[in-house]
């Protein structure tokens, strides 16, 4: 998969989300607009997907995307297939100022270059970090700052998390709407995430776990797991696996939906609460890797399907 020219010098911004942009001479919020990147990045530049700038750590870069301030409609439609109660009732979320995403999940080799160790149980360093618990994440925030003076990378809120999925798009998934055919069945999520009903094509590792009694796949296989980051189509913001590969950690725990508007809602914080899990997996079934999905987890737990991706806020 193209991830993108990487270039650097003037940059100019495009209306890459349908969210009233125009160019960087216009946009005053625009994070480079004045030819200079933050103190913390190591590259910057500009590809079709828009802007971004990069963090390098012992020779293991990560790529962060440009998420513009704006507003969209949080949870799902009551007639989409699927739908789990806790997804609604939809609601409109306005999230001000922007923030830098990571555009893919962070990576083994990233993980292993800050930390020194690697959890995962499917090993391969372009591969996703994964049985990690949110503390363990945090520890892995921390340490990070401390390599990179002024970079304060921390865990997305869910509704960041969200908005940043959907990328301008209110449908079920960033790529257009679910037609779910059967429980690890729904041919749109094909070109944009690894899921139960294809995450056997192409497994290459040799611990795969056993799916031959999976129900109603999309293809037929033996033996599945996680694969390298950044193999499936990104989203309109140039975001990697933000549905399927591993369940993402979010900063925050549940928050109960209501219909009134909010501007950057956020559940609860307090310490040993159950935290958000956005994104769904590898083992997932397909109703549960859609942009609406949520479920939380003990910030102690942690298992082969859950990882995280990073911001800059």
């Amino acid at each position: 998969m193209d991830r993108g020219d990487r270039g650097h010098g003037h940059i100019w911004i495009v209306d890459f989300i349908g969210i009233a942009l125009t160019d960087a001479r216009q946009n005053t919020n625009h994070p480079l607009i004045d030819g200079r990147a933050p103190a913390w990045a190591g590259g910057w530049g500009q590809d079709r997907h828009g802007v971004f700038t990069e963090i390098t750590v012992d020779n293991v870069t990560q790529r962060l995307r440009w998420i513009p301030p704006g507003e969209f409609h949080m949870g799902s439609a009551t007639n989409e297939p699927g739908r789990w109660d806790n997804e609604g009732p939809r609601h409109r979320v306005i999230l001000n100022p922007g923030y830098w995403l990571f555009d893919t999940p962070c990576t083994q080799a990233l993980w292993q270059a800050v930390m020194d160790d690697n959890p995962s149980y499917f090993t391969s360093p372009d591969r996703p970090v994964e049985s990690v618990t949110w503390e363990r994440v945090n520890e892995f925030m921390a340490e990070i700052n401390k390599r990179i003076p002024a970079l304060a990378l921390m865990l997305p809120t869910e509704a960041q998390w969200e908005y940043a999925c959907r990328a301008g798009i209110e449908t079920t998934t960033y790529a257009g709407s679910m037609k779910i055919l059967g429980a690890n069945h729904a041919p749109i999520l094909d070109a944009i995430a690894w899921y139960g009903g294809n995450s056997g094509v192409g497994f290459d590792l040799d611990n795969g776990y056993d799916s031959s009694r999976w129900p109603e796949k999309q293809y037929p296989h033996e033996q599945v797991g996680t694969h390298p980051v950044a193999k499936k189509m990104a989203n309109r913001l140039g975001l990697y696996d933000m549905l399927g590969n591993v369940w993402e950690w979010c900063r925050d725990g549940r928050r109960e939906y209501h219909r009134e508007p909010l501007l950057q809602p956020m559940g609860s914080v307090e310490q040993d609460v159950k935290r958000t899990v956005r994104g769904g997996s590898w083992n997932s079934s397909a109703r549960n890797v859609r942009a609406a999905v949520r479920r939380w987890g003990e910030p102690g737990i942690c298992n082969v399907s859950l990882g995280f991706r990073g911001m800059v806020g």
